[in-house]
């Protein structure tokens, strides 16, 4: 029997995420036994400052990523939200898995919608991202860094440290805690994370038999979704801790993604959007010209928006980290 090792991160939603995967590879061959490899990486163990703060890049993936060069993990599944633009020499993500539910969700206690929170009220978010775009929909409010896993930031809602925190829809759906969302924000309140909703899985790209048993667990829409907005982040140089926000989709064939940069304190909130039509044929040389379709698009709204002053803002966010 074959032996497949996942390297995951410890929190429990990191878990059930690597669970998903050594399921669903299971499923599809018989003869592969799956372990996991649970890690501890930087950005769980630093609890006490916002990500921004922190500084570096793969603050999640890099602990996984060494397992991947040591060799003892053949595979590391990731939220592909906290996957940096540029994989290090000698990796590569070999599925992009579909998409769950791409949005932000607002959960409370005491109000159902964020509408409904009083001027001053205290609303926890890690993400300068969610927390520019709210500021500038809600300048009223008192919004405050809230770090930890699922678990911990929903303990600190109920011992009434927030009012209201903004978490990602898919991962408490994943835990099975969708009974806490309130309401799930709009994307034009608050555009999703480039990648948010999406598994990666990240192997050697040398590893040719393991890039092969992934290839069922791909899928072709996510990942030229995705492509387009890990272009435009790339283009502007963003990591995955700055206020960056884009969100690509497939409406009647074409790739239309919308890109947003704003300011922390949300007075100023950059937006640009861009569609091209895709080539609608299955085969591996439509894949190829799609994808470099994707990266055009993400190049063109990340143009758009440093013509806008996005680089002043986001080395303006770099000076003071």
């Amino acid at each position: 029997m074959q032996t497949l090792n996942i390297a995951t991160r410890q929190s429990p939603l990191a878990l059930w995420q690597a669970l998903h995967i050594k399921t669903r590879l299971e499923d599809l061959y018989l003869n592969l036994s799956v372990n996991l490899i649970p890690m501890t990486t930087k950005g769980d163990k630093i609890l006490d400052t916002p990500l921004a703060k922190i500084g570096g890049k793969g603050l999640f993936v890099k602990e996984l990523e060494q397992a991947l060069f040591d060799k003892t993990a053949d595979i590391a599944v990731h939220s592909l939200k906290d996957v940096p633009m540029q994989l290090p020499k000698g990796l590569t993500l070999g599925a992009y898995c579909e998409r769950e539910r791409p949005t932000d969700a607002f959960v409370s206690n005491h109000f159902k919608h964020i509408n409904d929170l009083p001027h001053g009220a205290k609303l926890g978010t890690s993400s300068l991202r969610r927390q520019c775009q709210i500021a500038n929909f809600r300048p009223d409010l008192e919004i405050v860094s809230l770090r930890g896993n699922v678990g911990t930031r929903l303990a600190k809602l109920d011992n009434g440290e927030y009012d209201a925190i903004i978490l990602a829809t898919s991962g408490l759906m994943r835990l099975g805690l969708d009974g806490r969302i309130c309401h799930e924000l709009d994307t034009d309140l608050s555009l999703p994370a480039v990648g948010q909703g999406a598994l990666a899985i990240e192997c050697r790209a040398d590893d040719n038999d393991v890039l092969e048993l992934l290839k069922p667990l791909n899928h072709q829409s996510t990942k030229i979704c995705v492509l387009a907005e890990r272009a435009m982040n790339n283009y502007l140089q963003g990591g995955c801790q700055v206020p960056i926000a884009g969100f690509a989709t497939i409406q009647n064939g074409e790739l239309v993604l919308n890109g947003r940069v704003g300011s922390v304190e949300g007075k100023i909130l950059l937006k640009a959007v861009h569609a091209t039509a895709l080539i609608n044929v299955l085969n591996d040389d439509s894949d190829d010209k799609n994808a470099r379709i994707a990266n055009d698009v993400g190049v063109i709204v990340a143009k758009n928006l440093l013509a806008q002053g996005a680089d002043k803002i986001l080395d303006q966010i770099y000076h003071n980290v």
